[in-house]
Protein backbone atom coordinates (compact mmCIF):
# COMPACT_ATOMS: atom_id res chain seq x y z
CA UNK A 1 0.00 0.00 0.00
CA UNK A 2 2.77 2.48 0.70
CA UNK A 3 3.94 1.84 -2.53
CA UNK A 4 1.15 3.04 -4.15
CA UNK A 5 0.58 5.52 -1.93
CA UNK A 6 4.87 6.77 -2.55
CA UNK A 7 3.61 7.03 -6.67
CA UNK A 8 0.64 8.62 -6.70
CA UNK A 9 2.30 11.64 -4.40
CA UNK A 10 5.20 11.62 -6.80
CA UNK A 11 2.78 11.81 -9.99
CA UNK A 12 1.47 15.05 -8.27
CA UNK A 13 4.99 16.28 -8.08
CA UNK A 14 5.76 15.75 -11.29
CA UNK A 15 2.79 17.18 -12.99
CA UNK A 16 4.17 20.03 -11.44
CA UNK A 17 7.37 20.18 -12.12
CA UNK A 18 6.98 19.09 -15.33
CA UNK A 19 4.40 21.94 -15.77
CA UNK A 20 7.21 24.53 -14.45
CA UNK A 21 9.73 23.03 -17.25
CA UNK A 22 7.76 22.95 -20.09
CA UNK A 23 6.79 27.30 -19.11
CA UNK A 24 10.54 27.98 -18.81
CA UNK A 25 11.68 26.31 -21.98
CA UNK A 26 9.39 27.00 -24.56
CA UNK A 27 11.55 25.72 -27.01
CA UNK A 28 12.57 22.15 -25.82
CA UNK A 29 10.88 20.08 -28.32
CA UNK A 30 13.18 21.85 -31.31
CA UNK A 31 16.38 21.57 -29.44
CA UNK A 32 15.37 17.78 -28.26
CA UNK A 33 15.24 17.17 -31.67
CA UNK A 34 18.68 18.76 -32.36
CA UNK A 35 20.05 16.72 -30.13
CA UNK A 36 18.90 13.44 -30.31
CA UNK A 37 21.30 10.80 -31.63
CA UNK A 38 20.83 9.71 -34.96
CA UNK A 39 23.07 6.61 -34.40
CA UNK A 40 20.00 5.16 -32.25
CA UNK A 41 17.90 4.71 -35.59
CA UNK A 42 20.86 3.62 -37.36
CA UNK A 43 21.29 1.07 -34.76
CA UNK A 44 17.51 0.46 -33.58
CA UNK A 45 15.06 1.51 -36.49
CA UNK A 46 14.61 1.53 -38.89
CA UNK A 47 10.43 1.28 -37.38
CA UNK A 48 9.85 4.51 -34.76
CA UNK A 49 6.58 4.62 -32.59
CA UNK A 50 6.30 8.52 -31.58
CA UNK A 51 3.14 10.09 -29.76
CA UNK A 52 1.22 12.85 -29.61
CA UNK A 53 2.09 14.69 -27.01
CA UNK A 54 -0.25 16.09 -24.27
CA UNK A 55 -0.46 18.47 -20.91
CA UNK A 56 3.21 19.23 -20.65
CA UNK A 57 4.27 16.37 -22.41
CA UNK A 58 7.75 17.21 -24.39
CA UNK A 59 6.57 17.71 -28.22
CA UNK A 60 8.14 15.02 -30.38
CA UNK A 61 6.70 15.70 -33.29
CA UNK A 62 10.23 18.17 -34.19
CA UNK A 63 11.90 14.85 -33.59
CA UNK A 64 9.46 12.57 -35.64
CA UNK A 65 9.89 14.95 -39.01
CA UNK A 66 13.47 14.84 -38.59
CA UNK A 67 13.74 10.67 -38.15
CA UNK A 68 10.99 10.78 -40.87
CA UNK A 69 13.39 12.69 -43.16
CA UNK A 70 16.29 10.06 -42.23
CA UNK A 71 14.56 7.25 -43.53
CA UNK A 72 12.28 6.05 -40.54
CA UNK A 73 8.67 4.53 -40.67
CA UNK A 74 6.05 6.33 -38.03
CA UNK A 75 3.80 4.91 -35.65
CA UNK A 76 1.76 5.82 -32.97
CA UNK A 77 -0.13 4.12 -30.26
CA UNK A 78 -3.90 3.02 -29.94
CA UNK A 79 -5.51 2.24 -26.93
CA UNK A 80 -7.96 -0.77 -28.40
CA UNK A 81 -11.23 -0.91 -26.60
CA UNK A 82 -10.09 -4.08 -24.66
CA UNK A 83 -7.37 -1.60 -22.82
CA UNK A 84 -4.56 -3.35 -24.61
CA UNK A 85 -2.04 -0.78 -26.30
CA UNK A 86 -0.91 -1.41 -29.94
CA UNK A 87 1.01 0.71 -32.41
CA UNK A 88 -0.40 1.81 -35.93
CA UNK A 89 1.59 2.77 -38.54
CA UNK A 90 1.12 6.79 -39.76
CA UNK A 91 2.37 8.98 -42.07
CA UNK A 92 3.28 12.86 -41.13
CA UNK A 93 0.00 15.20 -41.52
CA UNK A 94 -2.36 12.11 -41.71
CA UNK A 95 -5.63 12.68 -39.81
CA UNK A 96 -5.69 11.12 -36.52
CA UNK A 97 -9.15 10.35 -34.55
CA UNK A 98 -9.91 11.99 -30.72
CA UNK A 99 -10.02 8.60 -29.13
CA UNK A 100 -11.11 7.95 -24.74
CA UNK A 101 -9.38 10.24 -22.15
CA UNK A 102 -9.31 12.68 -25.81
CA UNK A 103 -6.45 11.19 -27.23
CA UNK A 104 -5.57 11.71 -30.85
CA UNK A 105 -4.97 8.12 -32.22
CA UNK A 106 -4.31 6.58 -35.69
CA UNK A 107 -7.94 4.80 -37.13
CA UNK A 108 -8.93 1.21 -36.30
CA UNK A 109 -7.90 0.21 -39.84
CA UNK A 110 -4.38 1.84 -39.64
CA UNK A 111 -1.81 -1.17 -40.08
CA UNK A 112 -0.51 -2.42 -37.29
CA UNK A 113 3.13 -1.45 -36.80
CA UNK A 114 5.74 -3.18 -34.76
CA UNK A 115 8.07 -0.47 -33.51
CA UNK A 116 11.86 -1.22 -32.89
CA UNK A 117 13.01 2.25 -31.36
CA UNK A 118 9.93 3.47 -29.00
CA UNK A 119 9.98 7.06 -28.26
CA UNK A 120 8.18 7.37 -24.91
CA UNK A 121 6.56 10.57 -22.78
CA UNK A 122 6.81 9.85 -19.02
CA UNK A 123 6.34 12.18 -15.86
CA UNK A 124 9.78 11.47 -14.30
CA UNK A 125 12.79 8.49 -14.89
CA UNK A 126 15.92 7.75 -12.70
CA UNK A 127 19.56 6.94 -13.72
CA UNK A 128 18.72 3.03 -14.01
CA UNK A 129 15.92 3.52 -16.82
CA UNK A 130 12.61 3.48 -14.25
CA UNK A 131 10.13 5.07 -15.34
CA UNK A 132 7.07 7.02 -13.56
CA UNK A 133 4.23 6.92 -16.16
CA UNK A 134 0.49 7.33 -15.31
CA UNK A 135 -0.70 4.42 -13.95
CA UNK A 136 -2.25 2.36 -16.35
CA UNK A 137 0.41 0.12 -17.11
CA UNK A 138 -0.18 0.54 -20.81
CA UNK A 139 3.68 1.03 -21.86
CA UNK A 140 5.09 -1.86 -19.67
CA UNK A 141 2.43 -4.24 -20.65
CA UNK A 142 3.59 -3.38 -24.59
CA UNK A 143 7.20 -3.44 -23.94
CA UNK A 144 7.21 -6.72 -22.65
CA UNK A 145 5.05 -8.14 -25.48
CA UNK A 146 7.58 -6.31 -27.91
CA UNK A 147 10.48 -7.42 -26.00
CA UNK A 148 9.47 -11.01 -25.29
CA UNK A 149 9.07 -11.44 -29.31
CA UNK A 150 12.20 -9.74 -30.24
CA UNK A 151 14.16 -6.03 -29.61
CA UNK A 152 12.28 -2.74 -28.55
CA UNK A 153 14.03 -0.18 -27.24
CA UNK A 154 12.60 2.76 -25.27
CA UNK A 155 14.01 6.35 -25.63
CA UNK A 156 12.20 8.81 -23.24
CA UNK A 157 11.67 12.06 -24.17
CA UNK A 158 11.76 14.54 -21.18
CA UNK A 159 12.59 17.60 -19.84
CA UNK A 160 15.97 17.78 -17.63
CA UNK A 161 13.90 18.37 -14.47
CA UNK A 162 11.78 15.02 -14.61
CA UNK A 163 15.16 12.86 -13.73
CA UNK A 164 14.88 12.10 -10.12
CA UNK A 165 16.81 10.28 -8.24
CA UNK A 166 14.76 6.89 -7.76
CA UNK A 167 11.56 5.98 -9.20
CA UNK A 168 9.46 3.14 -7.06
CA UNK A 169 9.37 0.64 -8.86
CA UNK A 170 7.02 -2.75 -9.51
CA UNK A 171 7.58 -6.38 -10.28
CA UNK A 172 5.87 -5.49 -13.84
CA UNK A 173 7.38 -2.26 -14.41
CA UNK A 174 9.17 -2.12 -17.95
CA UNK A 175 12.91 -0.29 -18.02
CA UNK A 176 13.99 2.57 -20.24
CA UNK A 177 17.35 2.08 -22.31
CA UNK A 178 17.90 5.62 -23.12
CA UNK A 179 16.71 8.94 -22.57
CA UNK A 180 17.00 12.56 -24.41
CA UNK A 181 16.20 15.93 -22.72
CA UNK A 182 17.36 19.21 -24.48
CA UNK A 183 20.29 19.07 -22.34
CA UNK A 184 21.86 15.18 -23.50
CA UNK A 185 21.81 12.12 -23.84
CA UNK A 186 21.53 9.69 -21.43
CA UNK A 187 22.26 5.89 -21.91
CA UNK A 188 19.81 4.45 -18.82
CA UNK A 189 21.02 0.43 -20.20
CA UNK A 190 25.21 0.91 -19.81
CA UNK A 191 24.45 2.42 -16.34
CA UNK A 192 22.17 -0.19 -15.38
CA UNK A 193 25.07 -2.87 -16.10
CA UNK A 194 27.67 -0.25 -14.91
CA UNK A 195 25.49 -0.86 -11.60
CA UNK A 196 24.80 -5.03 -12.23
CA UNK A 197 29.06 -5.73 -12.62
CA UNK A 198 29.58 -3.22 -9.11
CA UNK A 199 26.69 -5.02 -7.19
CA UNK A 200 28.23 -8.95 -8.18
Amino acid sequence: MTQTIDKTDLRHRMRTLRAEAAARDPDAAETLAEQFPMKLLERYGPVVAGYVAINEEIDPSPLMKRLAKAGAELCLPRIEDSGELTWRLWSLGEPLERRPFGLLEPAEDAPLATPTLILTPLLAFDGMGNRLGYGKGHYDRAFETLRANGRAFACALAYPAQQIDQVPTETHDQPLDWAVTPIGSIPLFMMRNMKSLTDS
